[in-house]
């Protein structure tokens, strides 16, 4: 049995049996569990450098103390050192100085070497190769991002510069991204910035803040970026996430305990701790949060001297090396039809407004939903597809609409722009194979015979494929690997069919008869397995408004008119997805024109009536459905 190298100098691929013998066989490599909190001021200017264990937490213990007394500074962590840069000696003077201590040991700092500048208030961000500062102001404003390389010492290289000239920002990473929020420029920024730790250049935007504030503070998982604490210009309290991986907004997450700006931010990649601050006096308070569930900041214990712009760093935070204690999540299976997430996505409320809501459920079991994140536009549309790792969404209800949301299936957190459908319009139908999804009719404001598509692993717009037989909107799309079958729809005002067409997915061209529906409708959805095409719900108007509990199937590689499969629990119009195995009905709207958290399934093998599966977060109508386990994947 290879005796595998530690995680920090590991590359390539390791199997689920090879990393339960290193576990097993002890060597596999544990993180540690020790954080330090740096300087700040007292309020006089302070060299003390704190730490707690983070397993049990407690009140903090003297660790040593820095070169020299200073606040304002930027600090990293790689598995065996603190780095700590940057700050204010003694306004107006500002320091340049970089000082480093080793977590295993106590005692005093060395010296590492110097900045480029001299910055207070810079971010700081690692993985376990590279520590990256970046912005402060020296007195002035900067954009510089600088980097130094963990295990070395020196003095800082150029790496690129921010987005934004700007200081009093916090920064976090995974292994490969680091994101730096906020800050001053001298107003209150909102801006979200990333760059790709492994490679020298200039930052990209990442997306913005809930709302702009300076002081803030930033740590994470290996997946899941978390900022804290600001002035926005009063002080607060807010804490919000991003997905490290995807690019978009951040969302709303937890509360301190108390409005604060300039704290000490870490973690050990399942808390944070947050250390510290001003509010507007120096305070000594230490309280954690779960990172993956959030809730509320619980008090952990006290520094050993309370004050505030401070810096935290540990050697078990996000961007260390993933497969660490706390930060690998089991698997989640996907492809081939076996995959277990299931995604609702978007919708409207009961007053038809898109949201940009997402919940997530796991296919094979029951139960209610659980929240994901937000789209990066509101969506309602049944137009998505999904690979084995990400889903997609394209339109809304709106006719103008053109945007294509894309989603990580891995972890929870934000949509981000994938592109734009190439011709603008709503109520647009679709699904996919592993490599590409296809979009199809929609109106704007008539109704459109447009077919386009995407390939799912390449962010862009939508390229044209051909036309469905007669322009119609609220279509069900139903895929195995090969072609693609839409059923239903609205051809005219209210003028809804029962038609059934299909596409090769891999090819272009013109849609071609299938079938007929047993019921002419419109709204439905469709989900299936790699044979078995199943459309659920429904609505048309016939001088009244009538839902549909009507499910049909077909068989996708031949041509026929659908069966009668059986009734969903309630009759309505729905998003539904699931795996070879199971099919998932989601939310949805009534006959009385309010919506429904309803979630029900059905075995896509058999026929039979639905059954009850769990409930939605909340009430959604028109909304999509995706997973990483659906009928059309390879």
């Amino acid at each position: 049995m290879a005796n595998y190298p530690q995680l920090d100098d590991c590359s390539g691929v390791w199997t689920l049996e090879e990393v339960n013998d290193a576990v097993m066989g002890g060597y596999w490599r544990n993180a540690g569990s020790r954080a330090i909190f740096t300087s700040g001021i007292t309020p006089s200017l302070s060299n003390t450098l704190d730490y707690i264990n983070t397993v049990g937490a407690g009140d903090a213990v003297d660790f040593g103390d820095l070169s020299v007394g200073r606040s304002h500074c930027g600090a990293v962590g790689s598995f065996n050192r603190a780095i700590i840069m940057g700050g204010i000696i003694s306004a107006p003077s500002y320091s340049n100085t970089i000082d480093y201590v080793n977590f295993a040991s106590t005692g005093n700092a060395a010296d590492f070497g110097n900045l480029s500048n001299s910055p207070n208030s810079p971010a700081g961000a690692s993985n376990s190769i590279r520590g990256l500062n970046a912005g402060g102001a020296a007195p002035g404003n900067v954009n510089t991002i600088d980097y130094i390389t963990m295990s070395s010492t020196g003095n800082s290289v150029d790496f690129g510069d921010l987005t934004v000239t700007r200081h009093a920002l916090g920064g976090l990473a995974s292994p490969t991204r680091a994101c730096f929020a906020g800050g001053e420029s001298p107003s209150q920024e909102v801006t979200i910035d990333f760059v790709t730790i492994a490679n020298t250049s200039n930052a990209i935007d990442f997306g913005d803040l809930t709302t702009g504030r300076r002081g803030i503070s930033g740590t994470s998982s290996s997946t899941r970026g978390i900022f804290s604490a600001g002035a926005a210009p009063g002080l607060v309290t807010t804490t919000e996430f991003i997905t490290i991986a995807a690019q978009g907004n951040a969302t709303d997450y937890a509360d301190l305990t108390t409005a604060t700006r300039n704290g000490g931010f870490t973690s050990d990649s399942r808390r944070a701790y947050f250390a510290g601050g001003t509010n507007p006096s120096v305070t000594d308070v230490i309280e954690n949060i779960s990172i993956n569930n959030g809730g509320a900041f619980v008090d952990t214990g006290d520094l050993t001297v309370a004050r505030g712009y401070l810096a935290g760093c540990s050697n078990a935070h996000g961007g260390l090396n993933d497969g660490y204690q706390g930060t690998r999540i089991a698997p989640i299976p996907t492809g081939g039809g076996i995959g277990q997430r299931g995604l609702a996505l978007g919708g409207t409320n009961n007053s038809f407004t898109a949201q940009t809501n997402i919940d997530f459920f796991n296919i094979s079991t029951t139960g209610n939903a659980s929240r994901f994140g937000d789209l990066n536009t509101a969506t309602a549309t049944e137009a998505r597809g999904s690979n084995n790792t990400t889903a997609i969404v394209a339109s809304a209800l709106a006719a103008g609409s053109n945007h294509i949301n894309t989603v990580l299936f891995a972890s929870e957190g934000n949509g981000s722009d994938f592109g734009d459908i190439s011709v603008a319009r709503g109520r647009v139908g679709g699904n996919s194979n592993s490599t590409r999804a296809v979009f199809a009719g929609g109106e704007n404001p008539s109704k459109s015979n447009v077919i386009d598509y995407v390939v799912i692993a390449t962010i862009g717009n939508a390229s044209d494929f051909g036309d469905l037989g007669a322009a119609r909107a609220n279509v069900g799309g139903v895929s195995n690997t090969t072609r693609l079958v839409l059923g239903g729809g609205e051809e005219g005002s209210l003028d809804y069919k029962n038609t059934i067409e299909y596409v090769t997915i891999g090819s272009t061209g013109n849609a071609s008869d299938f079938g007929d529906l047993t019921v002419a409708r419109g709204w439905n959805t469709g989900l299936g397995s790699a044979t078995r095409g199943v459309f659920p719900g429904g609505y048309s108007f016939d001088g009244s408004s009538t839902f549909y509990n009507t499910i049909d199937y077909i068989t996708i590689g031949s041509t026929g008119n659908a069966t009668d499969f059986g009734d969903l629990t309630e009759a309505r119009r729905t998003g539904g997805t699931g795996n070879s195995t199971r099919g998932v009905m989601s939310g949805g709207n009534k006959a009385d024109d309010t919506g429904s958290v309803t979630i029900d399934y059905i075995t896509i093998g058999s026929t039979g009536n639905a059954t009850d599966f769990g409930d939605l977060t909340e009430v959604r109508m028109l909304l999509a459905a995706a997973s990483n386990g659906h009928g059309g994947l390879s």
